[in-house]
């Protein structure tokens, strides 16, 4: 199946952020004093929040990597889009999660940065099996020879 456009993303998404979700919640309730339901209520937002994050960043993302010479996303676009999205994803979520879960903002940065080792690898293991079931979005696909 080769997906691409809005349908792609949505179902990247889709099936990314409930696998997130869960993880998330794990992370949180083990990382603080807090309730699976406060848990999980902030891993609901912080996916709510990946969600416009995910389209906005993957949008710019896909727009920059339209205009480069070299195409196909080998290792090293791969490890700079997980680092990117992360990097912009902690910025919101670590003042959330002090706020949420009622801890310091030391110890939210050191949740956070627990749990963005983990997604920094989800994500780039996610998107390479996606990619590999899916195939590759438009703008990472060879051009055809003229």
């Amino acid at each position: 199946m080769h997906l691409q456009g809005i349908k792609r993303k949505i179902v990247y998404v889709a099936i990314y952020e409930a696998i997130a979700c869960a993880c998330a919640t794990t992370g949180f309730v083990g990382a603080s004093d807090a309730a699976v339901a406060t848990a999980g209520a902030l891993s609901v937002f912080a996916a709510i929040f990946a969600v416009a994050w995910n389209f906005t960043y993957n949008w710019l993302f896909e727009r920059w990597e339209a205009g480069r010479a070299v195409r196909g996303r080998g290792g090293l676009r791969r490890l700079a889009h997980a680092i990117g999205f992360e990097l912009g994803f902690m910025v919101v979520l670590m003042p959330a999660a002090a706020w949420w879960l009622d801890i310091s903002f030391m110890r939210s940065f050191v949740v956070n940065l627990g749990l963005n080792i983990f997604f920094f690898f989800y994500t780039m293991g996610f998107t390479w099996a996606f990619d590999r079931v899916f195939g590759l979005p438009d703008s990472a696909q060879e051009r055809a020879a003229a």
